[in-house]
């Protein structure tokens, strides 16, 4: 007897753009909202870590959950996602890629030193929790 696969829309439901379900179901969509709180108050100019912004959104050690948050976020959102780097001020893409230059590009002009890919510590910021 053959076994049958699930299908993939049962294992992998691809998100809405509000990321909730009728009734309230919605698996992860109060923590990226939570998320997209915390990256939307971090002020000009100033930058936060993915790790940070978890621990603000009441997601400790959930770093990793910030830069998913970050990658499927609604278009009409306009999140700032620039200002938000790796550990110790460290721009994550790979250096030369397009997002890299851009991320660069984005904080440069809020004013942020960034060199050799790294921004200036003086411009991380503990973003504050809702």
């Amino acid at each position: 007897m053959a076994r049958r696969k699930r299908a993939s829309t049962q294992l992998f439901r691809p998100l809405a753009p509000s990321f909730r379900e009728p009734g309230g179901r919605g698996g992860n969509s109060g923590a990226l909202e939570a998320i997209w709180q915390i990256v939307c108050a971090i002020p000009r100019g100033q930058a936060s870590t993915y790790g940070a912004v978890a621990r603000a959104a009441g997601l400790p050690g959930r770093a990793r959950l910030t830069g998913f948050a970050l990658r499927v976020a609604p278009k009409e959102l306009n999140l700032p996602w620039h200002r938000v780097v790796g550990t110790g001020g460290r721009i994550v893409f790979p250096s030369g890629s397009r997002e890299r230059k851009e991320q660069a590009r984005r904080l440069r002009a809020e004013g942020v030193s960034v060199t050799a890919g790294r921004i200036a510590r003086s411009a991380l910021t503990e973003p504050d929790e809702p």
